[in-house]
């Protein structure tokens, strides 16, 4: 059982704790698309027309035509040749792999990859390296100290969700060797990111030949499941080898239809992210003349970490009399003893925006 609070989520940008409607700057739906109509609408209609779940892996009687239908969708809005989806974003790395195991020499991986990042490179059956984080002379220094080890796999997230500091993917591959490749998780950075919202892979400019990208459907997109986006080359392994695909029952249906409504949604609605980019403009700007610093790229993810446990508690008053709901965690990547993890999406409205300023500036 969870010890966190408990909070029933109403309207597009708030929640009610305690009684009391509060204005809600906390997880990663960042377009707020978990409550859009047309997505709501579409969910409603695929368990109409099509039922739950199909109660079957792809591989044997559950391939239903909407699971190619949206894998098309997804490689045609992030510019790739194809796509395979996943019941759920953490399973993408460990079905990468086990796809990939026994094609790599030895793993990179960033001291703060995220868990799932972790337990995929157990997977891969080969030496794994940690390096410093978001460091490209810490890998290029382990690198070197490996033997300069051929067929290397560097692991690292595009956004990291602790803090929304953003991968250095263009130095890491100035200083890697031409054969090595990258498995970049771009659950943060996907629909963010990048001039068309591609991730992180787009942002940087890099090579598709040499990276492998996964993301979840349950942030940016707002539903669920997950999606590898890879060469055909590395698909064809992933496809075959990793059980993880093989014996998996796929997303239930109406979730899948609700994703076909949120990329359609997000690939003809540019002004989502417009809107998006200039809350996270304005927040930053505002936060910044108050002495707040956070990472050069442009994310929805703010955070901030108290200098004692009395400040925590006074800035959760004073975001409470904002009419703000305090969203202080602890999670793995961030710090020990906590700390406040602020998201903004498309939809807050200035006077949301200028509230929470008000409650983190309260002295």
């Amino acid at each position: 059982m969870s010890d966190a609070p408990e909070l029933q989520q109403v309207d597009r940008t708030y929640v009610r704790y305690r009684g009391k409607k509060l204005s809600y700057f906390a997880g990663c739906d960042y377009f707020r698309l978990a409550s859009h109509p047309k997505v709501l609408k579409a969910v409603k209609e695929g368990l109409k027309k099509y039922g739950l779940n199909v109660s079957a892996s792809r591989t044997t009687t559950g391939n239903h035509k909407l699971y190619g239908e949206l894998e098309e969708a997804l490689a045609k809005f992030f510019g790739v040749e194809d796509a395979i989806l996943t019941s759920i974003g953490y399973l993408t790395n460990l079905a990468v792999a086990q796809g990939l195991a026994g094609e790599i020499q030895r793993v990179f991986i960033d001291e703060r990859a995220h868990a799932c990042l972790q337990d995929a490179a157990k997977l891969l059956d080969c030496p794994v390296t940690i390096f410093a984080h978001r460091s490209p002379g810490s890998l290029l220094t382990k690198w070197r100290d490996a033997g300069q080890p051929k067929h290397s796999l560097v692991m690292t997230d595009g956004m990291f969700a602790h803090d929304g500091s953003v991968a250095p993917l263009k130095d890491y591959l100035a200083v890697m060797p031409k054969d090595a490749l990258f498995l970049v998780d771009d659950a943060h950075a996907a629909g963010v990111l990048g001039k068309k919202g591609r991730g992180s892979v787009e942002h940087w400019k890099f090579p598709r030949k040499r990276v492998i990208q996964t993301a979840t459907l349950s942030k940016a997109f707002g539903v669920y499941g997950g999606v590898i986006l890879a060469s055909p080359k590395w698909h064809e392994l992933i496809q075959i080898k990793s059980r993880v695909l093989v014996g998996n029952t796929p997303m239930p249906l109406p979730l899948v239809n609700g994703c076909l409504a949120a990329v359609a949604e997000r690939s003809k609605d540019a002004s989502l992210r417009k809107q998006l980019l200039k809350n996270i403009e304005w927040l930053r700007k505002e936060l910044a003349g108050h002495g707040y610093r956070f990472p050069e790229e442009a994310s929805p993810i703010f955070a901030i970490v108290p200098k004692s446990v009395t400040e925590a508690e006074s800035m959760k008053k004073a975001l409470l009399k904002a009419g703000i709901y305090p969203p202080f965690i602890r999670y793995p990547g961030g710090p020990n003893s906590g700390y406040f993890r602020l998201a903004v999406s498309s939809e807050h409205t200035r006077e949301q925006l200028e509230r929470l300023v008000k409650g983190l500036s309260s002295d």
